[in-house]
Formats: structure tokens, sequence, C-alpha cells
């Protein structure tokens, strides 16, 4: 797949303050690449790096093929949105669009494409006002709108959603899937439900340092591979050890009690899930237990999130 992105080694270090150290990242064209990370983590040196707003300390990036450079060519190639935009107070919606558009290349439907913009974004009723009297989920729908201007092949988005309520996050978090195979979105966020809901592809960084990238399906799958949920009503204390008797059953934990239902977490050896799951729905019958649920795990990115957060701190 081609990339939209491309980042080797890209290195940022201030005085005192190693912001983003070492980062090899490709972003696929076409997707909606949410870029994780907790406060602090490196995510918005990153995009101010490749927007051209702050020069790197060491390695390099391309976007959309275009080196990015002290000279500003690869710009021609993105759309911006910082993570808290400001417009000129005394310009309309309308206005500031006009304005970004001077900077992008005239076009003949420029005036066409500006309320276009204006309709997809949420803000035409509101375009002929001056940015002084919006809010900040209008200012976020008009900083959108202002990276679209120039039909850019990448989006660059600093943490779009954080500063809204939750009826203005998910339209903007609808815009970024419609954005999706039109242009590429690659998003700041700290908000691990945006990312799960949104993005077909992950990267989480941590302390300037990359932890994982991979696809968001492949990323959860990899955690959830081989684990199987049971709960039973009616357990003992020998229930546990009849479990890990059962073939295929590499380990099990009891993952909670509450009263005389108890979850268990099933680890089966590689392939084996679902021969493990018809051995249990055997073994439950045959020991007179009630069973509730049987099923492969699922886990949310948040915890997917935590869990390589954590190991990512073990191995330092």
């Amino acid at each position: 797949m081609t990339s939209a992105i491309s980042m080797i080694g890209l290195t940022k270090h201030y005085k005192n303050v190693q912001a983003l150290t070492d980062l090899t990242l490709d972003v696929p064209a076409g997707t909606v690449f949410g870029f994780l990370g907790p406060n602090g983590a490196g995510k918005t040196t990153a995009l101010k790096v490749l927007a051209g707003l702050a020069r790197p300390t060491a390695g390099g990036a391309t976007v959309n093929g275009v080196p990015v450079s002290a000279a500003g060519e690869h710009r021609r190639e993105l759309g911006y949105l910082a993570q808290d935009p400001r417009f000129y107070g005394w310009m309309t919606g309308r206005e500031t669009l006009r304005y970004v558009a001077r900077f992008r290349g005239a076009h003949a439907d420029r005036e066409r494409w500006i309320e276009s913009l204006l309709e997809r974004v949420g803000i035409a009723e509101a375009a002929d006002r001056t940015t002084s009297t919006y809010s900040g989920g209008m200012r976020q729908r008009l900083g959108i709108a202002q990276a679209l201007v120039g039909r850019p092949a990448v989006m660059l988005l600093d943490e779009p959603a954080s500063a809204l309520d939750p009826s203005g996050r998910k339209d903007v978090l609808d815009l970024m899937r419609e954005l999706k195979g039109e242009t590429t979105v690659f998003y700041s966020t700290h908000i691990l439900d945006d990312v799960q809901r949104v993005s077909d592809h992950v990267a989480i960084i941590d302390h300037g340092r990359l932890v994982k990238a991979a696809p968001t399906q492949v990323l959860l799958g990899s955690f959830t591979k081989n684990m199987v949920r049971v709960v039973l009503g009616g357990a003992s204390a020998e229930t546990e050890a009849g479990i890990r008797q059962l073939g295929g059953v590499a380990a099990v934990t009891v993952a909670s009690r509450a009263g005389d239902i108890t979850s268990y977490d099933v680890t089966a050896t590689s392939g084996a899930s679902a021969n493990v799951q018809r051995s249990i729905t055997r073994f439950a019958v045959d020991a007179g237990l009630t069973l509730i649920s049987n099923s492969e795990e699922t886990l949310d990115l948040e915890t997917v999130f935590l869990r390589l957060i954590d190991q990512k701190g073990v191995a330092a």
C-alpha cells in the first residue's frame, strides 16, 4: 500500500526535553490513522514537524512523496488543524476560507468549493457571522474546513475532538470517517474510544517513542487471540483445576466472582480456542454447572493501550 506519510528516525529534542526520538512510521494512503498517546507523549511535536512548523533534530519524513523541509514544498500536499484553532475574530467564516484559499492557489470554482465546505462541516448558517462569535465547536469545524480548502492529499489534525461536547465529537468523527479514501487523515488524540470508532490504523506513542503500530483490528486481535472468557454458575474451588486439565488449555485465571457466578479467563494453545470452547461446554454439562457465557474474549482499545504501556515500562 502506498504511504501518504513516511517518517524515518524522526527526532526532535529541545534543550531539556526529548520530545520525539527515532520515530519510524508509515501511514497508508487513504486511511484514517489514529496517532495515540497520553498527554505529553510527543504527538503534537510530530504533527508540527510534519507541518513544517518545527525542524527535526534528526531523521526525516515525506508527505505524499514530497520531503518535509524548511522550504515547505510539502505543504502543498497537506491541510493542517492545530489543537486549539484561532482565527481573525473580525473575519466571518466565509471570509476566513477565502483568505486561506488565496494561499492555496486560485480555482475557478473557489466560491462553490467554499460553500460546499461550509455545508459539509455544518456551519453554513453561521458562515457570515464573525468568528469571534463562534463557539469552540464551531471554530473546530471551521478549522477542518480551512484544512480542506486546498483539496489536500493529507490532513494533519491535532486533537480534533478533544475539546468538544459529545454531540460535537460525534459530528467531527463522522466527518473524519466520510473523508476516508478522499484524503489521508492523520490525527492525534488521547481519547481511545474515538480511535476505535473511526480509525482503521493506529500508532501508539509514549515519551516520544513508538510503542506499537498496526491496523486497529489486527492490534486488538493480537491481544485476544486464543483467549476465552467463561462465566459459570455454581462453580466450586475444583472448577478451575478441572478446566485447566482440558485438552488445549494453556492457562486459567479467575477474572471475578459475584455470589455463585465466577468468570474465568482461559488461554488456549495456538489455534485451539474453538476446541477449548467445545470442551468447556461438555465440562460444564458433565459437572452440573450453569454455563452463562463461553466466548472468545474481546478487549477494547483502552485495555490494549494500557497493556502496551505497562509492557513498555517493564521492558524499560
